[in-house]
This record gives C-alpha cells, structure tokens and sequence, in this order.
C-alpha cells in the first residue's frame, strides 16, 4: 500500500481528535507501516492543522526509516517523532494484532484516574473497551522501560489510562482505533456527570457481552468516524 493511503486517515484521525477535544498541543497517533516500523505525527507538529508533511516514518528504537525512498519522500528532514514514541513502539512491539494507537489527552477520562474512581461501562458503546486499567505513573513515557511498562498494563485490551495524564487506544484499523477513543471519553463524561446525581448503573457482563457482539463492527466504527469527519 503507498505511503498516501495509509497516511491520509492518520492525518484525517488526529484533526478529529482535536476537534472532539480528545487532542491539544501535545497527543499523538500512529499506524503500523510494517513488522518493525510505523508513521506517527512529529512532536512539532501542529495537530488542529496537521498534514501528511507532519507524519514521519521511524523503527521501534525512533529511527527515521526510508527517509529517501518513493513511498516516504514526504517525510521531510529534521521531522522529528513526538518524545513519547516508545509508548506506540512497545505496544506495537508486544501486539502484533493492533495496527493504530492513539494517545489522548481526554478531560472526562483523566478526571476519573485522578480520583481513584475505576473506568465502568455506563452506555453501550462504553462496553467495548471491555476492562480499563489505570497505569500508575503520570509521568511522560518516553523511555523503552516505560513503554514496556504502559504495554505490559495494556495487555490483550483495547484501551487503559495514564494516571494524571492521559488514554491509550488502540485498535486494528485507524478507524476502530479512533471510534474507540471516542467512546472511551463519552462513557467517561456520562459516568462523571450521572456521579454528580447518584451511583451510576453499570452495564451487567451478559449486558455488555451483547453490546460487544452487536456494535463491535467495521460498519459502526465508519459511521462513528463519519459523523466526527463530518464536523471538520
């Protein structure tokens, strides 16, 4: 696949993140480019208005890679990755299977992680990111170790949170990838306000197995991405 078909919706992601206020000045997302290699926005880069210029293309250790070939000639000299690469590398290291990660910095979702208060499916959507572990360090993962760290909380799920920080999404597709973040913040924005009224009802396992089966589909995660690309 070339360069520009993989990049366009990275691009299109990460302006959606902004838009939806799941980005600011810092966050970033990436998608696998192969077995050892992946395209991640640059740590300069300015995400409200970011291009394919912006994205650069380096290995697990955050080495530029084929920085002169035909499919990454736009990747520009002196573009440099976001410090907390080894947070994509490690995870995409340990999970063969995902192919996007996105790195939020969501209000609701941080909130929940600076009070102690778990992550709980509250709306359907809400239930696919099955469990959500809390990382336990807010500080920026930027560093082989930490990565390893943030992938081995991780594990076989979709999602978890930094403490203090931030999310980490991932998924098998751009698109999947991002429904998911998107989800993950609207659950925790529902659950923080019902918490103002009383105790939430949570979604029961059977509840949530059915809603994993039923919305857990390629056609749902586009229509989600749809109505977010249709607000640019």
């Amino acid at each position: 696949m070339e360069r520009d078909d993989v990049v366009a919706p990275l691009v299109d992601a990460i302006r959606m993140l902004t838009h939806a206020e799941l980005v600011d000045y810092s966050g970033h997302a990436s998608t696998r480019r192969d077995a050892v290699s992946f395209y991640i926005n640059s740590g300069a880069s300015i995400r409200p208005i970011v291009t394919a210029a912006d994205i650069v293309a380096i290995d697990f250790d955050g080495k530029p890679v084929d920085a002169g070939s035909t499919t990454d000639s736009t990747v520009r000299r002196g573009v440099s990755p976001p410090l907390e690469f080894p947070l994509h590398a490690e995870i995409y290291r340990a999970r063969p299977d995902v192919r996007a990660i996105m790195h939020t910095h969501p209000k609701w979702s941080t909130l929940l992680t600076m009070t102690g208060v778990p992550f709980r499916p509250v709306y359907p959507q809400g239930a696919l990111l099955g469990d959500v572990p809390v990382f336990d360090s807010p500080l920026s993962v930027n560093t082989r170790e930490m990565g390893e760290r943030v992938a081995r909380t991780l594990g076989a799920g979709a999602a978890l949170l930094l403490k203090s920080h931030g999310a980490v999404v991932v998924g098998a597709t751009v698109v999947e990838c991002f429904a998911l973040a998107a989800y993950l913040e609207e659950n925790a924005s529902r659950q923080y306000l019902a918490m103002q009224i009383g105790t939430p009802y949570v979604f029961s396992a059977a509840e949530q197995q059915l809603c994993r089966e039923r919305l857990a589909t390629p056609g749902l995660f586009k229509k989600t991405w749809d109505h977010y690309f249709s607000k640019l």
